[in-house]
C-alpha cells in the first residue's frame, strides 16, 4: 500500500529500516547499483540529447509520478525552432506553421478513418483555421482537429507550438506535408531508409485487388511497410527492415481490409531511389535497366537490384545518376 508522503533523509537512517523493514537493505543495494551505472544529471547534456533522466515509480499506485512531472516542468526545453528549405522558423512566430510526421490508418475501425499527426512548429491553431497546404498549393479549413489521451480522442479548440494535433485524412495528406497561413515553406528531416528484405505479394482472391492496393497504399503511408510497383509487370513488392513487418502487414490486411494474402520470395537484394540530373540520363537508365525499375508508394522512381554487384555495376554505368539509400520527405 502506498502511504502518504514521508521524508527520510539518508539511506543509512535507522528510520528507513523501521519504515520498510527487510526491504531497506535491498533498497540500499539497488540504489548503489543505479548510482554506479548512472551519470550525474547535466542540463546541457540533456538538451543536446546525450543524456536522459530516469525516474522510478508506479503510476498504478500514484507513487513517483509527481517527481516525474516536476522534472518535466523544470528541465524540459520549450519548443525550439525548425529548419525549412526556405528559412529557419522560430517557435514564437505569430503565423501558424506545422508539418505532418505520421499517418495512422484505421484508428476507428468502424469508420476506416485515417488520421494525420501534425506537429505545430509556430503560431496558434484555432478551430476553423484556414491553412495553406504547401505541397498541393491548396487552401484547407481545419475545424475538427483532434487531441489524443490513451484510447480517447476529443476535438481541440486551440493548440500552440510544440503541440501535436490529429487531422482527418481522406487521402489528400502525406507524411512530410507542411501547412502554413499562406507562406510557401517545406520542412525537412523525415527520412525513408532503403529496405533490405523483400517479398512479392500473392493475393488469394483476385477479385480483391482493389482492396489490396488501397490497404497497401494506406499502410505504406503510415510507414508500416514500403511498397514498390515494378514497371515491367503488375507485381506488388513489399520492402521491410525486419521480417516481422511482413507478418504485421498480412494480419492488418486481413482484419482491417478483408484481404488475405501470402508472400513469395523474390530476387531483390536492395533498393535505391533514383535521382537524375536530366531527362536524357533518366531515359538512358530506363532503356538499359527497365526490368529493374519500379515506383514506390509515393510515385518515386526506384532501382531494385537483384544483387549488390548488380547495383555496383549500375552505379558505374550511370555515373551521373544518384542511387540514394534514403529518401527525405
Amino acid at each position: 500500500t502506498i502511504q502518504a508522503v514521508r521524508e527520510i533523509k539518508g539511506l543509512d537512517n535507522p528510520e528507513l529500516d523501521a519504515a520498510i523493514g527487510s526491504y531497506a537493505e535491498e533498497l540500499r543495494e539497488t540504489l548503489e547499483l543505479v548510482r554506479g551505472a548512472s551519470h550525474e544529471f547535466d542540463q546541457e547534456e540533456f538538451l543536446a540529447g546525450k543524456l536522459t533522466p530516469c525516474f522510478f515509480g508506479t503510476a498504478l499506485g500514484n507513487f513517483g509520478v509527481d517527481h516525474m512531472l516536476d522534472g518535466l516542468v523544470e528541465w524540459a526545453p520549450c519548443p525550439s525552432g525548425r529548419d525549412s528549405l526556405e528559412r529557419h522558423v522560430n517557435a514564437d512566430e505569430e503565423k501558424f506553421t506545422g508539418f505532418v510526421f505520421k499517418i495512422q490508418a484505421n484508428m476507428d475501425p468502424k469508420h476506416r478513418d485515417r488520421v494525420a499527426f501534425m506537429r505545430i512548429c509556430s503560431g496558434k491553431y484555432q478551430r476553423g483555421i484556414k491553412l495553406f497546404q504547401c505541397r498541393t498549393g491548396k487552401d484547407v479549413r481545419i475545424s475538427d482537429a483532434l487531441t489524443f489521451l490513451a484510447g480517447e480522442r476529443e476535438n481541440v479548440e486551440e493548440a500552440y507550438a510544440g503541440d501535436i494535433i490529429g487531422i482527418h485524412n481522406h487521402g489528400t495528406i502525406q507524411v512530410g506535408d507542411t501547412f502554413t497561413e499562406g507562406e510557401m515553406l517545406r520542412y525537412t528531416g523525415i527520412p525513408f531508409f532503403a529496405p533490405e528484405l523483400f517479398r512479392r505479394v500473392v493475393l488469394k482472391d483476385p477479385l480483391k485487388s482493389k482492396q489490396l492496393h488501397k490497404g497497401l497504399t494506406q499502410l505504406s503511408e503510415e510507414g508500416a511497410v514500403q511498397v514498390f510497383f515494378p514497371l515491367k509487370n503488375n507485381d506488388v513488392i513489399l520492402g521491410a527492415v525486419g521480417t516481422l513487418q511482413f507478418d504485421v502487414v498480412a494480419h492488418r490486411l486481413k482484419h482491417e481490409y478483408g484481404v488475405e494474402c501470402g508472400y513469395d520470395v523474390i530476387s531483390v537484394a536492395t533498393a535505391r531511389w533514383v535521382e537524375a540530373p536530366s531527362d536524357k540520363e533518366l531515359t538512358k537508365l530506363r532503356d538499359k535497366a527497365y526490368d529493374n525499375l519500379a515506383e514506390d508508394g509515393a510515385g518515386h522512381l526506384t532501382y531494385l537490384a537483384p544483387t549488390r554487384v548488380n547495383l555496383q555495376l549500375a552505379e558505374e554505368r550511370h555515373p551521373d545518376i544518384r542511387f540514394r539509400e534514403t529518401r527525405e520527405i
